[in-house]
């Protein structure tokens, strides 16, 4: 079986037959079938969501039981008055310390994993995800100049450090998407995933580069660099609030029109939808969602690999599926991998990054491997 391409490391996934092209109507009235989004699996994100947020505040140096916390979080519903039990010291290590963790947790893994799911739908390439493409390393590079320049002293969602990470990932997925075309204009997976690899090295020396020449602001980069939500509070959930939206808006509305560009360009112009355009819309906005969660929570990898892959493997290839379900299993997957992240190494913690990395790696050569032999 062949793979197709268009443009610089586009796979197309399997070729089809030439056979002549079908109509526009029949694409659109055969996706919704198959690939809508069925109650049933959007019933499992949000429960996978509840599961971890109950688990995520419950879980730290002072223990709460889960049924109490979920009672206290049932009681901030609206028209629903319930008593948890806890006392005025828990509801403050509730609603001041942890949920403010968790949310954020939340609304980060749900915009890596979103935009890991948007990447491989524009490129076509199951590979394709913000840490192995560099634009996590771009919009870190991007990141670090702010904090050192002093730029990153805004407020909420007018604070420098995610338009600087943006920028720094809009240059990353440029440079990745050229360098993947060779002589004769095509390009598969693999060569993307060098290319990735090689414009990330390159950011994260000139990364190191800037921290070096700025060693008052070393501390600070360092502690922002590894990956974590232990400095997390609801300035910095405020903060990604507004580009969680956004981004998660203009990912799920273009789900319909990314499936239509699986089967061809063709079909999608036979329908009226410009290829070209959309592709651009989704990668601006994967790469905006990127930086965001980079600004306030570091790098973190393998999250926009491993969560779509996951979600592929058990509701399906439609984007229609995939993206809107990586957004709440992505959000499950890094609150729940913070959590562990806290109490491996109880009292100290670990950089989530560490576990994410611990999750994504091995998960990352079993893709390859299985690809290989396929």
């Amino acid at each position: 079986m062949t793979t197709a391409t268009d443009g610089p490391g586009l796979a197309t996934g399997p070729s089809v037959a030439p056979v002549e092209p079908p109509d526009g109507d029949d694409i659109v009235g055969a996706l919704p079938a198959a690939t809508d989004l069925s109650p049933r699996w959007l019933l499992a994100g949000l429960a996978a969501v509840a599961v971890a947020t109950v688990v995520g505040i419950a879980t730290g140096p002072v223990s709460l039981p889960l049924h109490r916390v979920a009672v206290e979080l049932l009681d901030h519903l609206p028209l629903v008055s319930l008593d948890s039990g806890l006392s005025s010291t828990q509801r403050a290590i509730v609603w001041e310390i942890r949920t403010p963790r968790v949310v954020l947790g939340l609304l980060v893994g749900a915009l890596l994993a979103g935009s890991g799911a948007g990447y491989q739908g524009v490129f076509r390439n199951p590979l394709a995800d913000p840490y192995l493409l560099g634009i996590a390393a771009g919009a870190g590079l991007g990141a670090t100049l702010a904090i050192v320049t002093g730029a990153g002293d805004g407020v909420g969602a007018f604070d420098a450090i995610p338009m600087f990470a943006f920028i720094g990932a809009l240059v990353a997925v440029a440079m990745a998407a050229a360098l993947s075309v060779r002589r004769d204009g095509s390009g598969g997976p693999a060569t993307l995933i060098l290319a990735g690899v090689a414009v990330a090295a390159f950011f994260t020396a000139a990364q190191t580069y800037v921290q070096q020449r700025h060693a008052e602001t070393l501390r600070q980069v360092y502690a922002w660099i590894l990956g974590r939500l232990s400095t997390s509070g609801w300035d910095e959930v405020l903060l990604l609030l507004p580009y969680a939206l956004i981004c998660g808006a203009v990912l799920v509305l273009a789900v319909g029109a990314l499936d239509v560009l699986a089967v061809g360009d063709d079909e999608a112009r036979a329908l009226g939808l410009h290829p070209r355009r959309i592709r651009m819309v989704v990668l601006v906005a994967a790469s905006l969602a990127t930086a965001a969660a980079v600004a306030v929570s570091g790098l973190i990898g393998f999250v926009g690999l491993v969560v779509p892959h996951g979600v592929r493997l058990v509701a399906g290839v439609s984007n229609r599926r995939v993206i809107p379900l990586s957004f709440l299993f992505g959000g499950a997957f890094l609150a729940l991998a913070d959590v562990l992240a806290r109490t491996v190494q109880a009292p100290a913690e670990l950089p989530i990054g560490v576990i994410t990395a611990f999750v994504g790696a091995p998960f990352f050569l079993w893709i390859l491997r299985s690809r290989s032999m396929a």
